[in-house]
């Protein structure tokens, strides 16, 4: 007998479909944002850089999670518990991503945030672990960074999960450095 033609299957398969179908209601009111620059006030140029490229430039784990979009283990970066006042900047291209003052301790194991700096993320949906997410990565380069959910603090209510491995931070004391060409 085919799976397709088994009753059992074709309840648990429909159960599955239907659920996947609720779920992009409970993420729908995390905004996608736009290309536009709120940082300077001026439109990001997006860096185009060969994969080849990145991975000359980067660590190989900082490679794998920037451009083949995978994920740190938890509790394994500093960054989850930075506390000084600064800029989380994306550890490819240097352009700023966040301000300390949206981060937050989600217990999770990852830096956390309660929102971007405007204009700096775009967003996109994921369907690698079967229930859709929302993906996030650098605007000016493409760099992933993490996942957004909708159980943050307020006053957004978001938590921008992001891999430490794909930021770097810059205390408020030090200049940022340039953006990479």
């Amino acid at each position: 007998m085919s799976i397709h033609r088994n009753p059992g299957f074709q309840r648990t398969r429909r159960r599955l479909l239907v659920g996947l179908a609720a779920a992009p209601v409970a993420l729908a009111a995390i905004p996608a944002l736009t290309q536009a620059n709120q940082i300077t006030g001026a439109k990001i140029v997006k860096l185009e850089k060969s994969k080849e490229q990145w991975q000359a430039l980067l660590e190989p784990d900082a490679y794998r999670v920037l451009f083949k979009e995978a994920t740190e283990r938890p509790f394994t970066s500093s960054l989850d518990d930075e506390k000084r006042d600064g800029v989380y900047i994306c550890a490819a291209c240097y352009l700023p991503l966040f301000e300390s003052t949206a981060k937050f301790d989600s217990g999770t194991g990852w830096p956390s945030f309660f929102q971007p700096i405007d204009g700096a993320i775009a967003t996109k949906r994921d369907f690698k672990m079967i229930i859709p997410r929302t993906e996030y990565h650098c605007i000016r380069c493409g760099g992933h960074q993490g996942h957004v959910f909708n159980d943050g603090p307020r006053p957004t209510g978001q938590r921008w999960c992001n891999n430490g491995i794909a930021l770097e931070f810059v205390p408020a004391d030090e200049p940022l450095p340039e953006l990479r060409t």
